[in-house]
């Protein structure tokens, strides 16, 4: 694996076994879920299974961040104060993110050893305030959108109703200086096809990767989202003309080279070192 994650596989917080088989599938980052995934019965225990988990420094081959409950509700607080400074959290994924206080309400409760965090943006409000939440204090180290709820939120039915909370986020990752976002997980798990278009449609629009919930989807989202053979190529060519010319340039083939436009290729020469690693889809 490359420094940028392509995939993240949800995964309920109560039910150890099946983290332990998420571990093994072979996506970039295991999310452990204290929200949605888990009932309201099932919540203290699926944060003490959790807990066990990352008392281990190396809970398995991929990292692994949490997703806490509601930061309004009752439960975030214990979430995050029982699970900062495990040597095994490597993020916190925060839910229903609506402005810079949410980030500094978990920074308090964390204290000193403040995880790094991934705020969802689920509301319209949230939405709005994305470059705000992108670039709050303690700025978060990626923002993405959680589109279920989005679409509750707004009424909306298919893609075309989320088309400008999409870009949204996209260009205030990118403005505040984060990764681009993954996208938001395709439900359907039987719909390969599906979820392949729709990945297709997210990389278009200036995401990288994607959150899945299940196996099944990991090898269909690497695909999605590896550059092709002659987009590995092009960057190549950008990248050694960057070598050897100071500032803008042009190339042979006519195509202006700046500093973004290298940037970018750089970043398809990293993802072009992927080849080897391949999602079991187990």
């Amino acid at each position: 694996m490359t420094g940028t994650p392509l995939t993240w596989l949800y995964v309920p917080g109560d039910r150890p076994e099946v983290v332990a088989k998420a571990l093994r599938s072979g996506a970039d980052v295991v999310l452990v879920d204290l929200e949605d995934a888990v009932a309201p019965d099932r919540k203290e225990y699926a944060r003490s299974a959790t807990a066990e988990l990352l008392s281990d420094p190396a809970p398995g081959p991929a990292p692994v961040h949490v997703r806490v409950n509601a930061l309004d509700g009752p439960l975030a607080a214990a979430d995050v104060r029982t699970l900062t400074g495990l040597p095994g959290l490597a993020g916190l994924r925060l839910p229903k993110v609506t402005g810079a206080p949410d980030l500094a309400r978990v920074a308090h409760w964390a204290g000193p050893r403040l995880p790094p965090l991934y705020a969802l943006l689920e509301s319209a409000l949230g939405v709005e305030r994305a470059y705000e939440i992108a670039t709050a204090h303690p700025a978060p180290c990626g923002i993405a959108l959680g589109e279920a709820d989005l679409r509750a939120d707004l009424g909306v039915a298919g893609s075309h109703g989320l088309a400008y909370a999409r870009s949204r986020t996209v260009v205030a990752a990118r403005a505040a200086g984060l990764a681009p976002p993954p996208q938001s997980v395709y439900p359907d798990v039987r719909d390969t096809e599906g979820l392949a278009a729709s990945c297709a449609e997210g990389r278009a629009a200036g995401f990288l990767g994607r959150t899945a919930i299940h196996p099944r989807q990991l090898p269909v989202i690497e695909r999605a989202f590896r550059p092709t053979a002659e987009e590995i190529e092009s960057a190549r060519q950008v990248v050694e003309a960057a070598r050897t010319e100071a500032g803008a340039l042009a190339l042979p083939d006519g195509r202006f080279v700046d500093a973004a436009v290298v940037a970018a290729a750089t970043r398809t020469l990293e993802l072009a070192t992927r080849a080897d690693h391949a999602p079991t889809g187990a």
